[in-house]
């Protein structure tokens, strides 16, 4: 494995996009931190999984996960600690989905699948496949939560619903992570050139649950964050209602790839800190601090959100896969500090660097 990489400032990771974070909680390696990267490398795509016993200061790659079936392509990979027990999966079990096979030319048949590990991200075994496209069009970006009865969810992005859509954003539960039942719409919005996407979901303190979302195409916006309130983690309500948009007081917002994360602080005792990829203006022209800020929230997501400063800088971010596309956040020091790990091209090469700074 390659020798810890130190943070001071803006550090380099890996080569890769799509990062994530997760501070394990249910285990014996309660308090440790694993990341993961959609990687690549000369024998095809990969996930590097790495760990921080130090809040960030340091990672060292602890793993790897490989699809052996499938080299054609890999996007979008999400981490995922079990709070609970889900079949016989316990509690702490460390969860990797992924699209998989966007590279296979017109015949192909994208699929998300899951893997999981359950020594902190070290060794990783196939689990199960949640979900398969019918047609060339793709499935991406998943996303899990347990809702409050215990079901293990998995949200998607899915092309496969057009003409009549673009793209949805569908879910399919579990009861055991490896039978997945029949998807369910989330979230389909009319007309069909309508693009939701990016889903992600986090459990707030009061039990309910903030489910996070871009739209694309809507109106005359473009890639805005959205979000809804979930009482119990299964149910979403109207699909075809596009929910609530996150703007500053003055009318700044991110364009694409938002991800949120719950930190820490407010009058509720929960912040929550965003990330976007491109920060703009009300009429959708990026500022001079664009890649360099992050949106927080102290009241569950509702009113206004305001700017705090980025730990790491994308000053030129701007909409392509790469820089500063769906960075990842996590509270760290106690919540004093927010670490990021963000992706920027490097001598025209992808690649994720992590950092540190005030969380408030």
């Amino acid at each position: 494995m390659a020798p810890p990489a130190r943070a001071a400032g803006r550090q380099r990771l890996a080569v890769g996009s799509y990062p994530r974070l997760v501070r394990l909680e249910h285990s014996a390696y309660k308090g440790r931190i694993v990341a993961a990267v959609s990687g690549w490398d000369n024998n095809g795509p990969f996930a590097p999984v790495f760990e921080s016993t130090d809040e960030g200061a340091t990672f060292r790659e602890i793993g790897q996960i490989r699809d052996s079936e499938d080299t054609q392509g890999e996007c979008c990979g999400t981490l995922f600690e079990l709070p609970r027990r889900v079949g016989d999966l316990s509690a702490g079990t460390l969860l990797w989905a992924a699209s998989y096979g966007q590279d296979a030319g017109a015949e192909r048949r994208m699929a998300i699948k899951i893997w999981a590990s359950h020594d902190g991200g070290r060794h990783w075994s196939f689990l199960s496949e949640a979900a398969r496209s019918h047609n060339h069009d793709g499935v991406w970006e998943p996303e899990f939560d347990v809702d409050a009865g215990g079901t293990l969810w998995l949200h998607f992005a899915d092309e496969t619903e057009a003409p009549r859509y673009s793209q949805v954003l569908n879910r399919v539960g579990s009861t055991d992570g490896i039978n997945w039942g029949t998807k369910q719409s989330t979230l389909a919005i009319p007309p069909d050139r309508v693009r939701p996407g990016m889903p992600l979901v986090r459990q707030l303190p009061n039990g309910s649950y903030y489910f996070g979302y871009e739209i694309c195409n809507y109106g005359e916006l473009y890639c805005n964050p959205y979000f809804k309130i979930s009482s119990d983690g299964a149910n979403f309500g109207d699909p075809g209602a596009p929910g609530t948009r996150v703007v500053t007081a003055n009318g700044n917002y991110f364009q694409h790839a938002q991800t949120v994360t719950l930190f820490p602080g407010g009058a509720n005792g929960t912040r929550l800190l965003m990330v976007g990829q491109i920060y703009t203006n009300t009429k959708g022209t990026p500022l001079s601090s664009n890649g360099q800020v992050l949106l927080a929230n102290d009241n569950f997501g509702t009113g206004l959100w305001y700017e705090l400063p980025a730990p790491v800088q994308v000053p030129s971010a701007y909409n392509d896969f790469c820089p500063n596309y769906s960075s990842t956040l996590l509270p760290v020091d106690g919540g004093r500090n927010v670490l990021e790990i963000a992706a920027d091209y490097e001598n025209g090469v992808c690649t994720t660097y992590f950092g540190k700074g005030p969380a408030s």
